[in-house]
């Protein structure tokens, strides 16, 4: 008799644990679609508001990828449906201007859009950025302004160039990757721009970027196995390999060509010319 009591205890509480692995089972988590993102801004409506992630701790000069979020007050839901646009405006004492952007679409979770900002300068006391958002909210279409605060990068690195170029066109030059930078041949992006006017900024397309990094530290030393920047049409951005042979502090001089192949912008590196005009700046 004792020993079918063990027995049916066992069997009892195997029960149990199978019956409680089954539940937990059933509750899924949700990934949060914004982990190690910062949350920079949230501007908020009567009945929901808008969220604003970034990688970095605030908006800079240079390229600013972001990501946002609309949630609904009432539930803590997030809308998936709200199709937003968006365009920066600097508010300066006699006139206005935009800045490069993309459009904001909608990312592998479809609660996020995601879309790209290139700011050319920092705000001051007396002029100012602002983000004006258009979305649909439950069948209702907003539109708002927000004033942002955009900096200078908190590494003081060069990383957007705004320039004439040798036809005379206005350019916006920025660059996006490598973020983390490693001594080995990088994969590296940059997003090019023409100003049309002071509102439009078309991105250039099939242009080409020789690139040739130097060490001006260590003799000015360049790298092997570099390769240009050329046009992926897929995502808009220009892409090409980096090679940085050591830490420390590299200047990436570039010269940029057109369709022609008719140098827009940009010197080759000699004894006599340590840089070109046209150039990013990294340390790592």
């Amino acid at each position: 008799m004792k020993t079918f009591k063990n027995i049916f205890a066992l069997l009892f509480v195997t029960a149990s644990f199978l019956s409680c692995s089954d539940s937990n089972d059933d509750d899924f988590i949700e990934d949060n679609p914004v982990a190690g993102l910062y949350k920079i801004y949230e501007f908020s409506e009567a009945d929901h508001s808008v969220e604003v992630y970034s990688e970095k701790q605030n908006l800079e000069v240079g390229y600013n990828e972001l990501s946002l979020r609309i949630r609904d007050k009432s539930d803590n839901s997030y809308i998936t449906d709200a199709d937003p646009t968006w365009k920066p405006i600097m508010e300066m004492e006699n006139m206005a201007h935009s800045a490069p952007h993309s459009s904001l679409k909608n990312s592998d979770n479809a609660s996020v859009y995601k879309g790209y900002l290139v700011f050319q300068m920092a705000g001051n006391e007396s002029e100012n950025w602002n983000l004006t958002l258009n979305y649909t909210y439950k069948g209702e279409l907003f539109s708002a302004s927000h004033k942002v605060d955009v900096r200078q990068p908190s590494d003081g690195l060069r990383k957007v160039q705004v320039f004439t170029g040798n036809d005379e066109n206005r350019y916006i030059l920025a660059y996006v990757n490598p973020k983390t930078p490693e001594v080995a041949i990088n994969d590296m992006q940059a997003v090019l721009f023409e100003m049309e006017d002071m509102m439009t900024f078309p991105v250039v397309k099939d242009y080409s970027i020789v690139i040739d990094p130097r060490m001006p530290g260590m003799g000015n030393h360049s790298s092997p196995n570099n390769r240009d920047m050329v046009y992926d049409a897929s995502s808009g951005m220009y892409k090409g390999k980096l090679s940085l042979t050591m830490t420390g502090f590299w200047k990436i001089n570039m010269k940029l060509f057109n369709t022609e192949g008719e140098l827009i912008k940009g010197e080759n590196v000699s004894d006599d010319v340590p840089n070109s005009s046209l150039y990013f700046e990294l340390e790592f």
